[in-house]
């Protein structure tokens, strides 16, 4: 489709209105598609390191224990 200038190019012989609302919503979606999909992903990764340092946390809780039990044993 050939257009005569830039107004009517714009224009889109009528429906310019539509196509650029079109394209609008289009570009819209995809960025806030975007933008959830890297929070997302962010506020992911922080959850698994949270759960990971919990992990060790609780790992590191049970050592203790043990030791603190077997040496106990051993007083006893």
């Amino acid at each position: 489709m050939k257009f005569n200038s830039f107004s009517s190019f714009i224009e889109m012989g009528g429906y310019g209105f539509f196509v650029w609302l079109s394209y609008g919503a289009t570009f819209l979606l995809l960025a806030l598609l975007i933008w959830f999909s890297l929070s997302g992903h962010r506020r992911t990764k922080i959850q698994i390191a949270q759960k990971l340092k919990r992990e060790a946390k609780l790992r590191s809780a049970a050592q203790k224990y043990k030791q603190t039990e077997v040496a106990n044993e051993s007083t006893s």
